[in-house]
């Protein structure tokens, strides 16, 4: 059996993130990347819907460590894996990873302090031990999306599709589209299909915040005319979080005005004679659910010429020729695409054993926005939901680099987040009223009412706790083996 100072899961932007920092800042331990698809790139792989692009912008989705330099702010979904696969390479990333390998169960040894983890290799069963389990496999199912039942679905004489799932060779030209939804993937579906479809009409049961800004950042651009690439990227990186942290900011302290404003823009963009009170006006307040970003007003714009349009209400039952709603209105499709959402799925399904106890981690406070109350050397990634997820990624796997270095440091081989503090109270993982957060809220962990159990979603106190705060918080550091000796 192999073994590896550390086991990292996933080859996406996580996994290269992590596998950058070991390398870096602890060149003194191995490891392995273990990738359950034949690629990497994770979301960026496995999405392939027409369109599909960041809804981040790329100064800040992009690695810290390795600026992107290509135009585009908002980039498409080719592209990132290109720049993901760029940096493997670049830092010999991609000759730590093993592909089709698909972890299944981790279990914890306190005798042995280290994991063994178990799945299915490309010729069979597979095992590897480690001292420290890093999860970056993401937050979503990537073999089953939530999809629900739609009364007459047999009766459609059309075609079906889910874009977490879309058929390499679907050929949508003139043809009559309905997206379901109203999220990012539908934002991002309508006017890229729009371009060769007959129509396509975005039926949503109720409205999103959709924000267009430039595809193209003018003042990157304009740094990167007069600085060093490295100068350029840092500047504008910095520039885009400041600006996301104040956005944000804003948008809680004044809701009811940055509502307005937002409100304001898309009414700009599409006319005094469009009702965007109806179409693209929510019932909840920004921030309360993750808002859509549109690259050079591209929907608007869909909009506008006629190729596309919204219905904001619900469906009744489908039927031979499209979908009747609610309303009585039948809408004709030759094609539907259920951009309905995704399936949240903690640490990639893996079954936890803690020496022999099976251990289910949505029963325990999350530590830091990255560890678990009372289990040892594991760590998972979770991005912002207020920001990129590369943010994040890229802090905890420099805060995993600190705690192993301490343990070097200190001869120790344990790491584990203990909650002794009566007054911290559980509170839901995610203050977020998305559908697809609340459908998983009983499958995620808890975080606590204060420091360092909060989930902060606020970049520049995550630098603090995790790139300059003490590792000691709430954390001990033990080894067993050297305990019982002495004893």
């Amino acid at each position: 059996m192999e073994h590896f100072d550390v086991v990292v899961v996933g080859a996406g932007i996580s996994g290269v993130s992590a596998g950058y920092h070991l390398q870096t800042r602890s060149p003194d331990r191995t490891y392995v990347i273990l990738e359950g698809r034949a690629a990497m790139g994770g979301t960026w792989d496995l999405f392939r819907y027409p369109g599909i692009r960041s809804d981040s912008d790329m100064h800040t989705l992009g690695f810290a460590f390795h600026p992107w330099t290509q135009d585009a702010s908002i980039a498409g979904g080719d592209a990132i894996r290109g720049y993901i696969e760029e940096t493997a390479r670049a830092y010999g990333i991609d000759r730590h990873i093993r592909y089709r390998h698909r972890i299944r169960a981790a279990a914890w040894s306190t005798e042995d302090a280290r994991w063994t983890v178990e799945g299915d290799g490309p010729d069979g069963p597979v095992a590897f031990t480690c001292n420290f389990l890093n999860l970056c496999s993401g937050y979503y199912d990537y073999a089953k999306a939530h999809a629900p039942e739609f009364p007459g679905a047999g009766d459609f004489q059309g075609e079906i599709v889910h874009p977490q799932f879309w058929p390499v060779d679907l050929d949508y030209a003139g043809k009559r589209v309905v997206v379901i939804g109203s999220g990012a993937t539908a934002v991002t579906l309508v006017p890229e299909m729009a371009k060769t479809a007959g129509h396509v009409t975005m039926l949503q049961r109720s409205p999103t915040y959709v924000v267009s800004r430039p595809g193209s950042d003018p003042v990157a651009r304009w740094l990167h005319a007069r600085l060093p690439t490295r100068a350029a990227y840092g500047i504008t990186r910095w520039k885009n979080v400041l600006m996301g942290m104040v956005f944000f900011r804003m948008a809680r302290r004044k809701p009811a005005k940055m509502k307005e404003r937002i409100v304001g823009m898309v009414r700009e963009h599409l006319g005094p004679d469009y009702d965007v009170a109806t179409h693209f006006t929510p019932r909840y307040n920004p921030w309360d659910q993750r808002m859509c970003l549109v690259p050079d007003a591209d929907l608007f714009e869909a909009i506008k010429a006629g190729r596309a349009s919204v219905e904001t209400d619900t469906i009744d039952t489908f039927v031979a020729n499209g979908i009747r709603l609610a309303s009585g209105k039948t809408l004709p499709a030759d094609l539907v695409v259920t951009a309905t959402g995704l399936e949240l799925q903690l640490a990639s399904g893996i079954a936890f054993t803690l020496d022999g106890v099976p251990l289910d981690l949505a029963t325990r406070l999350h530590y830091k926005g990255m560890m678990y109350d009372g289990v040892p050397n594991l760590a998972t990634t979770f991005g912002y939901t207020n920001a990129s997820w590369t943010l994040k990624a890229d802090l905890i796997a420099m805060y995993v680099s600190r705690l192993l270095n301490t343990m070097r440091k200190r001869g120790l081989r344990q790491a584990t987040p203990f909650n002794d503090d009566p007054g911290v109270a559980e509170e839901p993982f995610l203050d977020f009223t998305s559908g697809y957060v609340q459908r998983a809220l009983g499958r995620l962990p808890k975080q606590g009412s204060k420091k360092p159990w909060k989930l902060n979603q606020n970049y520049a106190l995550d630098i603090m706790a995790l790139k300059f705060g003490s590792v000691d918080d709430a954390m001990r550091f033990s080894d067993p083996a050297r305990e019982r000796a002495a004893a």
